[in-house]
């Protein structure tokens, strides 16, 4: 790996649109994940390898300040989503001249970032990859993993308006062939929908129903979530939902876990 300074940026200002209505309640980055904040996942992968950590936030960014208030990391807020490449031009004066670590807050994976890193020479971008199987591609036979290192020369001159890696960074690096994969070995969920979000429960929690810290359960549950504080109550049977602040139940079938749908 470079010796130049890397510095971690976790994108967390999405409106999480497709995971609603679990994010009218929550910022989709603090919807948890085997009772731990989509964010907290992210940021424990990211700080090993970074000098400092800065996030962005928009959707309901007055819970995440409070979330990560006192923790030392630098936020950047939005009053409009940025996008991917915004967040970076807006984040400028505070990246300076080092490179970056930039992970989705959405994305949760089983692997450690140690692969991605190790011996990047910081001149091309790289990006953590998952096979793409029989879904959508983004680069030749490769779905990125929402994890991707960034050299200092391609994000100096992006933009502070709403913009995409994609067509600036990503897509023509592809193209001169200088866009480098490192493909995961673990599990890679995108927690976009209400299914894919029970999937990485499921999965965080060996393929069990997920209970949340002084939750009350007294009826059945299968392959469910229940957040923190939550109640299930007696009779009731929770099939493939999320039981969710103020008792709303969210349908989160058909979940896959394993290969197995059901």
């Amino acid at each position: 790996m470079t010796n130049r300074e890397l510095v971690g940026v976790v994108l967390a200002a999405g409106e999480g649109r497709r995971l609603r209505p679990l994010t009218d309640l929550r910022p989709k980055p603090l919807c948890p994940v085997a009772n731990r904040p989509l964010l907290d996942w992210a940021l424990d992968r990211v700080l090993p390898y970074v000098s400092r950590t800065a996030i962005n936030a928009c959707h309901l960014a007055d819970q995440v300040d409070a979330h990560v208030a006192d923790r030392g990391i630098h936020v950047s807020h939005e009053e409009q989503l940025l996008g991917s490449a915004g967040a970076l031009g807006r984040l400028a004066p505070w990246i300076g001249g080092a490179d970056v670590l930039l992970h989705n807050s959405d994305s949760w994976l089983t692997d450690d970032l140690s692969d991605l890193v190790a011996e990047w020479t910081g001149e091309f971008p790289r990006l953590l990859v998952a096979g793409a199987g029989d879904g959508p591609a983004d680069f030749g036979p490769w779905r990125f993993a929402g994890v991707s290192l960034l050299p200092n020369h391609l994000v100096a001159g992006l933009p502070d308006r709403f913009a995409g890696l994609h067509p600036l960074v990503w897509k023509p690096a592809f193209d001169r062939g200088e866009l480098e994969f490192v493909p995961v070995r673990g599990e890679v969920v995108d927690c976009g929908t209400p299914a894919d979000y029970l999937r990485a429960n499921l999965l965080a929690n060996d393929g069990r129903s997920v209970v949340g810290e002084g939750a009350v359960v007294e009826g059945e549950l299968i392959d469910s979530v229940v957040w923190p504080g939550c109640t299930v109550a007696a009779g009731e049977a929770l099939r493939e939902s999320v039981r969710a602040d103020g008792g709303l139940t969210v349908d989160c079938s058909p979940v896959q876990v394993e290969g197995n749908t059901r």
